[in-house]
């Protein structure tokens, strides 16, 4: 008989989602996918929170979707009882949390431990419940899926991990589409009010992305160059604890806010580089998006940074701004530069997809369920 699998989808049906969001929604696709080709295919069973759009999800023998209507406490009592009231083999969470109370074996996500980093970034309650929750989500799992090398590390400095329950899997990163091309890149540019030239950073606009460094890091590069035109483009909403005075001292500076999916690649794809002096990343998805849109990278040599880059980018101290100026200007004046770390970080990305992820996840169901 099958192995049934149950899986928390809630991070899936997100409206604007960010890097845990789309990690569970692409692996959940391309887990289904990979399923349907096994020999003896898993049932899995995914519960949502919302009713997933009409075909987000393939419709197969092998998967049931599930919905809990419960706006508070969704993973500790709705999932938990729906759980108790249906038989299954292993539960799956994509997304740091399992159910204090639920039967049967578990395998869990956890992506970065940055709260244990930047525990400013967060209220008080938020430390406690993140602190509680990833200590007894690492106890009670079977297997933890780390997204990093840098990752797994800090889970055995911070929680005791065995190294022996932890499987490191990177996550994979889509390719860039047609929206690449030179009209999309235009036709983006025009949207956002952007100039012919521009560095560009992608994500959350919080603490630990450091962005006060990377204004002050733009502005040292301005006051080295006659180019007065190039702008530096904050691509993402503003996250908590966003202070408006870290994008002082700077001209040429541009806010877009959110940026919609579709959009993204053509951004990347238009920019000079993506610099990314992130202070504490798990894994770094707008890095490796840059690097599919054949984009040069400028990141940080911490955290799990420098598994993805590789010699691929240039990666920098993060605390150090004319270090990222400097590596600002090197890409601003070296077109050559530009086009040999673009078309190495391009190949170097083909290493991190969803297939791959998919395959070692479904492997690891089947170590748990001894069925190879």
């Amino acid at each position: 008989m099958s192995l049934r699998i149950a899986i928390d989808a809630s991070r899936a049906t997100a409206a604007q989602p960010t890097g845990t969001e789309t990690y569970a929604l692409r692996l959940i696709q391309t887990l289904i996918q990979a399923n349907k080709n096994l020999a003896q295919p898993f049932q899995l069973r995914l519960y949502f929170r919302d009713r997933p759009a009409a075909g987000l999800f393939d419709h197969c023998n092998y998967v049931e979707q599930v919905v809990i209507r419960l706006p508070r406490l969704w993973t500790h009592l709705g999932l938990a009882a729906a759980l108790w009231r249906r038989h299954h083999d292993i539960l799956f969470v994509p997304a740091h949390t399992l159910p204090f109370v639920f039967p049967g074996r578990a395998m869990v996500t956890t992506h970065d431990l940055g709260y244990k980093y930047f525990p400013g970034a967060h209220t008080t309650w938020q430390r406690f419940y993140l602190n509680m929750t990833t200590r007894y989500s690492q106890a009670r799992a079977d297997i933890v899926l780390a997204d990093s090398q840098a990752t797994a590390n800090d889970l055995t400095r911070f929680y005791g991990t065995s190294r022996h329950n932890i499987r490191i899997i990177y996550p994979g990163v889509d390719a860039a589409p047609l929206s690449t091309s030179p009209a999309h890149i235009q036709a983006a540019r025009r949207k956002y009010r952007l100039p012919q030239r521009y560095f560009l950073f992608l994500g959350t606009l919080q603490p630990r992305k450091n962005i006060s460094r990377l204004v002050q890091a733009f502005s040292h590069w301005q006051a080295t160059t006659a180019d007065k035109e190039t702008a530096l483009v904050l691509a993402g909403g503003r996250g908590w604890l966003f202070d408006k005075n870290w994008l002082r001292g700077a001209s040429n500076l541009l806010s877009t806010g959110y940026i919609e999916g579709e959009d993204k690649a053509a951004l990347l794809a238009g920019a000079l580089a993506m610099v990314f002096p992130s202070l504490h990343e798990g894994f770094g998805f707008p890095v490796l998006e840059a690097m599919h849109c054949g984009t040069p990278v400028i990141a940080s040599s911490s955290s799990s940074l420098p598994e993805l880059v590789g010699d691929c980018g240039i990666l920098v101290d993060p605390l150090d701004t004319r270090a990222i100026a400097a590596a600002m200007r090197r890409i601003s004046e070296d077109a050559e530069l530009r086009s040999e770390l673009g078309a190495q970080g391009q190949k170097r990305a083909q290493r991190f997809n969803w297939e791959s992820a998919a395959a070692q996840v479904l492997d690891a169901f089947a170590e748990l369920g001894g069925s190879r």
